[in-house]
């Protein structure tokens, strides 16, 4: 058990939580930046998390909820308030009501996460700070407590695991839902240079490409939220040619933005893609959560070979791209 110790502190409104792990520092950061690492522990064994959001950077926010053993699901949210990489992270921690929103019969916390360097690896602190003795013991009764103790728990084995999400193993896709789909990569370069390559025009059509033998015939960028962009591509001898087309809904550059997705000249409902880059031990980690209005046209997609054409443009950014930016 990674657990040293739990302080409660009813004066302060408080409880510490202190954990200790042979892993070095950067690896237990990274668990919590990894939206995929972290979802693997936030939440007890019979009720694990998902995320379905997770913007680790000040002003971001984090969406999961966990699902128990009957199904039964528990949804929350952080919103954070301060990020200094490697050293701490700063949340409102709370609960969410069905449709997303701050549950407002529910109380929030805030939660500071230090973490430190120890001679045999290194230790995360939590503390949780309560608005009241009243919410304080409300949910210590729900078994926040021991809910805590038995996350942690599962951290060694997530810890030890150093081959599943690091720079080499391609991109990654996971079904989340009937309508969700999470497709991620760790992209070597930082978040900076990933970004410009995703808004720079000159850049664009040196790597977003898919399959050799094609070339990016329009890349018309929406710099705005309200913008629209255009992506079209032909073979080299110029036929076949097909695109993409959207709105850009959200941007905070450089680590997230909202686009609707929809195929020039096909009829029928859009999906919506939101990116996400976030700097981790081997480079950026870029994650793209897409939303498909139903579980068959979700299929469709995947099965063209949607994920290895990502692949094969991801691997040109790296070769082609960054190491010239």
């Amino acid at each position: 058990m990674p657990i040293t110790s739990v302080e409660k502190d009813p004066g302060a409104l408080t409880i510490t939580v202190t954990a200790e792990f042979e892993a070095p520092l950067r690896r237990l950061w990274d668990a919590y930046a990894d939206p995929r690492q972290l979802e693997r522990f936030w939440g007890p064994p019979t009720y694990p998390a998902t995320f379905v959001r997770h913007d680790f950077a000040e002003g971001g926010r984090s969406d999961y909820y966990m699902t128990g053993p009957e199904g039964d699901k528990s949804a929350g949210f952080w919103e954070f308030l301060n990020v200094d990489e490697l050293t701490s992270f700063e949340v409102r921690d709370g609960f969410s009501a069905d449709d997303g929103t701050p549950d407002p019969s529910m109380p929030s916390m805030r939660m500071v996460f230090s973490f430190d360097e120890t001679p045999t690896g290194s230790r995360v602190t939590t503390t949780t700070h309560f608005g009241s003795a009243d919410e304080l013991e409300q949910l210590l009764a729900m078994g926040m407590d021991e809910g805590m103790r038995l996350a942690m728990g599962q951290m060694d084995e997530v810890l030890a695991d150093l081959t599943s999400f690091t720079t080499g193993s391609g991109t990654q896709t996971q079904i989340i839902s009937d309508t969700l789909v999470r497709v991620s990569r760790v992209i070597r370069g930082s978040v900076e240079q990933v970004w410009r390559a995703h808004h720079d025009p000159e850049l664009l059509r040196r790597w977003l490409l898919g399959p050799d033998g094609w070339r990016m015939a329009t890349c018309e960028v929406a710099a705005n939220v309200g913008d629209t962009y255009v992506y079209e591509w032909e073979t080299l001898e110029g036929e076949h040619r097909f695109g993409f087309t959207g709105e850009l809904l959200a941007s905070a550059s450089p680590y997230r933005e909202v686009t609707t997705e929809q195929m020039i000249g096909v009829d029928g409902p859009s999906t919506t893609n939101e990116l996400t880059l976030t700097p981790v031990e081997d480079g950026t980690l870029l994650s793209i959560l897409i939303t498909y209005p139903n579980a068959e046209l979700r299929d469709q997609i995947l099965a063209t070979g949607m994920t290895d054409g990502m692949e094969a443009s991801y691997a040109r950014l790296e070769e082609q791209v960054l190491t010239a930016v």
